[in-house]
């Protein structure tokens, strides 16, 4: 699969032998015909088979059988969800803080006694309309403030996650809400074709993110706003408007998996979402999204997401520590960052 990033800019008067050269330089022979996405990719995938191999090998058929298959990947699905649009943001060269508060928000107030009263009068998507809206509203109000306030990303979200967190808190009462519509159970819960249903929410999404990214011109336009926003100015993109939308679609992922939530634990919290926005940030750093902006990966952001859920299934398995686990997490990203230095520094060389 393609992936969007930011042209090289490499001279055109280098020898075609000497260019050949550097392309090819530190690559196994049979590789040297692969892009560049593709070989991360496939470095992903490695990583994540060795993580199977490791959980086979500590925890058996408790490991491999379908049942944890299944478990594996709806604990990935609603990360997975809001790592797709976090995947545009960081693309832009911004970041999104607000994540998992707002995913807490988005909970507690699809699950509101009025909320479901409502649904029981015109059906489950009252709560997921509500949902999706007020992840929207609260991902606009991030992009307004960034584009248009010219606040750092890192502040304006930084902002709306304690903002996001104490409204959530405000209305839930710092009580669970528990989700009581039929309707919305029978919509989202359980299992279609043997998958969980928020697994099949989490491929369409996945899905849809790699065609918006990569084959349409919101998807070229965010990966230029990464690259220089100055030239994607001059090229007539309208920068301030496209961040505005893409941290708009940020919410909306969040927003799609609050009610992802909702289905899985049939209840609304203000703590739901407690810390996601750094695994969040981690999966897509992990999967090859650039931090700095200007390249973006839905596939390495979906394998990014697998190997962290893999990884947390092995820990709970073997009954390891969750310090420990959080020691390899950090020690997973130290590592990603690494290699992304390693490998913007050849680009720059090549």
């Amino acid at each position: 699969m393609s992936e969007q990033q930011t042209s090289s800019g490499a001279a055109t008067h280098t020898p075609t032998a000497r260019a050949g050269g550097r392309r090819t330089r530190g690559r196994l022979p049979g590789l040297s015909g692969l892009s560049g996405a593709t070989v991360r990719n496939l470095g992903l995938v490695a990583a994540l088979l060795l993580l199977c191999l490791v959980g086979f090998l500590t925890g058996g058929d408790r490991f491999a059988s379908l049942t944890n298959l299944m478990i594996v990947l709806s604990l990935a699905a609603v990360t997975g969800v809001i790592a797709i649009g976090m995947t545009f943001v960081i693309t832009t060269g911004g970041i999104d803080l607000s994540v998992g508060s707002l995913l807490g928000l988005t909970t507690v107030w699809a699950s509101t006694l009025a909320t479901q009263t409502m649904a029981d009068q015109y059906g489950w998507i009252v709560m997921v309309g509500c949902a999706l809206l007020v992840g929207l509203a609260a991902g606009l109000i991030n992009g307004v403030v960034i584009a248009y306030g010219n606040v750092v990303a890192f502040i304006a979200t930084l902002a709306m996650l304690v903002a996001a967190r104490g409204l959530a808190e405000l209305i839930a009462n710092r009580r669970t809400q528990i989700v009581d519509q039929p309707s919305f159970e029978t919509t989202f819960q359980g299992d279609l074709l043997g998958v969980p249903k928020i697994v099949w929410i989490f491929v369409v999404v996945a899905v849809a993110g790699w065609f918006l990214l990569n084959r349409t011109t919101f998807g070229r336009r965010t990966v230029a706003v990464g690259g220089n926003r100055e030239a994607a100015r001059l090229a007539g993109i309208d920068v301030k408007r496209h961040l505005m939308y893409v941290y708009g679609l940020s919410g909306l992922t969040v927003g799609i998996g609050g009610v992802m939530l909702l289905a899985r634990t049939g209840a609304g919290s203000s703590t739901n979402g407690l810390l996601l926005e750094l695994e969040v940030i981690a999966a897509v750093v992990v999967g090859g999204t650039l931090l700095v902006g200007g390249r973006g990966t839905i596939v390495g952001t979906v394998i990014g997401v697998l190997i962290f859920a893999t990884l947390t299934n092995v820990f709970i398995i073997n009954n390891i520590d969750s310090s420990v686990q959080q020691i390899a997490r950090g020690a997973i990203i130290v590592a990603a960052v690494l290699l992304q230095q390693r490998f913007a520094r050849r680009s720059k060389a090549g």
